[in-house]
């Protein structure tokens, strides 16, 4: 295990009902101005918009909108929310949504301060040490951990870039994390949501790094616990232990907890990022259509004891031949994701070959998956997994 340190400063508070006695408190202790960012309109069709407004009328706050962030969010939309907050010199971000919503509200929070345009700031990638307006977020959606971490991921459509950048200024001050906010998100989105959940414990469990039980252990028992109750969301969209456990599992999932310690890099992250800055998919159905065949394209007798482990762990596979067992979970893998509705072959989303080669270019200079993933993969090993994802597939 690497030497780490885990900071994670962020209020959570988790539970049924907290805003009418806790959103105003919480929201003047920045300030009077808010500014209020939310995505395509859900929240006005299930009430919490109305909700919100009246309780920062009541309190007496300047409220500011910024409406229609986009399911990637755009750059463009970043530069609007900066120039709302100089305009009318806002005190504090109000994020109500999902990860697009919150990933967009922390590069307006730290864009307001810097001389840079927040395209640079994306650039910069892990290197923002500057100060940034506090922000509290309302979670919508269990999917990307936004809520409890300092990590942004935004898109600029110009370039057919899609980036992640990250900073301490960018880690939300208080998330209300309500699983009955989650209540009237679509069966499609509860689904992708939950593959974003797993790819993020799964892109941190195969890694490099040796002798990491405690975060490998904690990730099994994340992965099982959204195993289980993502379907029961599906099938019970009011189940609030279900939407209670999803929403806690993808905090947890992406705040640290099962990551640091560890180094290396991610690698179905960065493919996906190029289908989503060319195709403007969804982020974890991407995610989820690359998972498998990408843990298809690295078993080997030198991998194949991190998947046995997995399959056994994580599936309850107990075939004593760890070929077998890998093969079986990977398997496990690709049949959990299609029983959930998710679309698993790049056709079924609108993509074909034509950009596979620019796209696996832009993955490897994108990142560092070519010399620091769990397998290194270079741009013909990336080709090859997307090649991969054009068909249905079986391992056994």
């Amino acid at each position: 295990m690497d030497n780490f340190r885990f900071h994670v400063p962020t209020d959570i508070r988790f539970g049924k009902d907290r805003l009418e006695s806790e959103l105003p408190q919480v929201l003047d202790t920045f300030g009077k101005t808010v500014l209020l960012v939310y995505g395509g309109g859900s929240i006005k069709k299930n009430g919490l918009y109305d909700q919100i407004v009246t309780l920062l009328k009541n309190n007496q706050n300047t409220l500011v909108e910024l409406s229609g962030v986009e399911p990637n969010p755009r750059i463009e939309t970043v530069r609007r929310g900066v120039e709302l907050c100089r305009e009318n010199q806002v005190d504090v971000i109000l994020a109500v949504g999902g990860g697009s919503t919150i990933d967009c509200s922390k590069v307006i929070a730290v864009g307001i301060y810097s001389d840079q345009d927040a395209w640079d700031i994306v650039l910069g990638r892990q290197g923002y040490q500057g100060k940034g307006l506090p922000i509290v977020t309302i979670l919508t959606l269990a999917a990307t951990g936004s809520e409890m971490n300092a990590g942004a991921v935004i898109s600029n459509m110009a370039t057919n870039q899609k980036l992640g950048t990250s900073g301490p200024a960018m880690v939300p001050k208080v998330s209300f994390l309500d699983p009955q906010n989650t209540y009237t998100v679509p069966a499609s989105q509860t689904a992708a949501g939950s593959a974003d959940i797993l790819s993020h414990l799964i892109e941190s469990y195969f890694n490099v790094t040796e002798a990491t039980d405690v975060q490998d252990f904690v990730s099994e028992g994340l992965m099982r616990s959204v195993i289980k109750h993502c379907p029961v969301a599906l099938k019970e969209p009011e189940n609030y232990d279900a939407r209670a456990n999803l929403m806690w599992a993808s905090s947890i999932a992406l705040n640290g907890l099962t990551r640091d310690g560890k180094h290396g890099v991610w690698s179905c992250h960065p493919m996906e990022h190029e289908l989503s800055a060319f195709y403007d998919i969804t982020h974890g159905v991407g995610l989820a259509i690359l998972t498998p065949r990408w843990m298809a394209h690295v078993l080997s007798e030198q991998t194949v004891a991190k998947f046995a482990q997995y399959a056994k762990n994580v599936w309850g596979i107990n075939e004593t031949d760890s070929m077998k067992a890998a093969k079986q979970a990977i398997q496990a893998t690709y049949d959990y994701f299609q029983a959930c509705g998710i679309p698993m072959t790049l056709p079924e989303v609108g993509i074909d070959d034509e950009k596979f080669a620019e796209m696996a270019k832009q993955a490897v200079a994108h990142s560092m998956i070519k010399t620091a993933a769990f397998v290194p993969l270079d741009e013909a090993a990336v080709e090859a997994i997307y090649r991969d994802c054009l068909t249905e597939s079986s391992y056994v």
